[in-house]
């Protein structure tokens, strides 16, 4: 089929039915409309692998300065420089470069030791208890204490960010709603005590690093302005506490709904990595790119006009059948790529960090219950322009 298709098949973003469960309705974007528009939010979204993997790199036409989510663009909010995320070179490639210090190999080593302990202090008073909730009491807790760690948040401070961080992302009704103009303000004004204070008391952390580091741009070498330390530290906060909040999620769901091959995990350990990546396939918890074309381009033998919003659902490229043999199982010995954590200029700097979080987690799950099965009477599922997963996964233990 070509041409951009409204025929039939509805895709709608913000509808939580189709959240809850869109793979069917992605599954038909990818076969009935490759190149598929919506009238109502006026957008159009391309779901086969080939179409997204390519376009996610092509940067030219399809930018990220705008926002990456579709009801910020749909906003028309003025973004500051300083959230890579919303950022196009040449100024995204000046702001990343000062993060790739930040995210270096040897610091996700040396975090490792931590993160476990954080585990075990999660999990160890539920040891007997009959039950626990992969999210609220491991996802939610485990992420925003590394973070928090990294960052030089104090602990008593961590869960009323995380929680704020939370509530500025959650949706309450499944439509379309405007986000407020000084939306990053609000986002980052609950670290400006602490910037202020890491300034006459450095110390071995993240904010620290980024109070000190310099970049260089047009008007030479310069240090970061305090509004960009405060969007860098705002960014590196929420991204690392959501995604991998609703990745340690669909750990504890997808095990639970694949018993053997937990009991295989559980012989061998060393399976979890090859597990977590087929997690990430199977159910990315970031699954939608949106983006602003930037010029005309011509997809499937239809013009998509400059000014128009491109939906990128990288989650839906994950089940491609043309690129993935059965891809509709999830299949720890898989050993498939995945668009879940972008491709290109903006694959998530933070993957080694969600990666090592998630299986520290399940090594220290595995440990203590080698069985589990989730009580669905009392989970539920959270809604958010930006990531989808559960916020509260209950299992019998």
């Amino acid at each position: 089929m070509t041409g951009a298709s409204t025929a039939e098949v509805y895709y709608d973003p913000f509808d939580f039915d189709i959240d809850d469960d869109p793979y069917p309705i992605w599954r038909r974007l990818r076969d009935e409309a490759p190149l598929y528009r919506n009238d109502r939010y006026n957008f159009y979204a391309l779901s086969r692998y080939d179409d997204v993997s390519r376009e996610l790199m092509n940067f030219d036409v399809f930018r990220s300065g705008r926002g990456t989510t579709m009801d910020i663009i749909m906003s028309g909010i003025e973004l500051p420089p300083g959230v890579i995320l919303f950022e196009d070179p040449p100024i995204h490639d000046v702001h990343r470069h000062v993060l790739s210090k930040v995210f270096t190999p040897r610091r996700m080593e040396a975090i490792e030791p931590l993160t476990r302990a954080f585990c075990v202090r999660a999990l160890d008073p539920l040891v007997g208890s009959g039950r626990f909730d992969f999210v609220e009491n491991l996802g939610a807790m485990v992420p925003m204490r590394t973070i928090g760690y990294l960052l030089g948040i104090p602990e008593t401070d961590q869960e009323a960010i995380r929680d704020k961080g939370g509530s500025q992302l959650t949706l309450k009704k499944g439509t379309f709603r405007a986000v407020p103009q000084d939306f990053l303000e609000h986002s980052h004004e609950m670290f400006a005590n602490y910037i202020d204070w890491r300034v006459d008391h450095p110390s071995d952390d993240l904010m620290t690093q980024l109070i000190n580091a310099e970049v260089e741009d047009a008007d030479g070498t310069r240090r970061l302005t305090r509004s960009e330390v405060l969007l860098y530290t705002s960014m590196i906060a929420g991204a690392g506490n959501e995604t991998t909040t609703r990745l340690i999620g669909f750990i504890g769901q997808l095990l639970a709904e694949h018993p053997e091959q937990r009991r295989q995990i559980v012989a061998d350990p060393s399976l979890i990595p090859m597990a977590i990546e087929e997690v990430l396939r199977y159910e990315a918890p970031s699954p939608v790119q949106a983006r602003h074309v930037a010029r005309d381009v011509e997809l499937h033998g239809t013009t998509v006009p400059e000014g128009s919003i491109m939906l990128l659902i990288n989650g839906s490229a994950n089940r491609d059948e043309r690129r993935f043999p059965d891809a509709e199982e999830f299949d720890i010995h898989r050993g498939a790529t995945h668009l879940s954590f972008g491709h290109g200029l903006h694959f998530c700097m933070g993957s080694a960090l969600a990666r090592m979080q998630a299986r520290v987690a399940l090594e220290e799950v595995i440990k203590r219950w080698p069985e589990w099965e989730v009580d669905y009477a009392n989970a539920t599922k959270a809604h958010t322009s930006s990531v989808r997963g559960w916020s509260k996964l209950p299992v019998f233990i």
